[in-house]
């Protein structure tokens, strides 16, 4: 069994392509692009460098943060980082 999803889709890629076509329609839809809009308001306010992502720690703010460490942060249910 995989450790993570990463690591299920990375040994599995016929269902990684399929996952990857399904998100690529989710994007496309009116909560895909609200999402992808407020996490990059959020990424230009805090003015987060080269390597870092934005962490969102509520509803209206965050912190910028390494990709690996806001990546790999269990959200099992979880909004907010903490």
């Amino acid at each position: 069994m995989a450790r993570s999803t990463s690591d299920y889709y990375k040994s599995n890629p016929k269902a990684r392509k399929k996952r990857v076509k399904q998100q690529a329609r989710y994007n496309k839809t009116k909560k895909g692009k609200k999402l992808i809009t407020g996490a990059n308001k959020l990424r230009s306010k805090l003015k987060c460098k080269k390597g870092e992502d934005a962490s969102h720690t509520g509803p209206n703010n965050g912190k910028c943060e390494s990709l690996k460490i806001n990546r790999t942060r269990p959200r099992k249910g979880k909004k907010y980082a903490k």
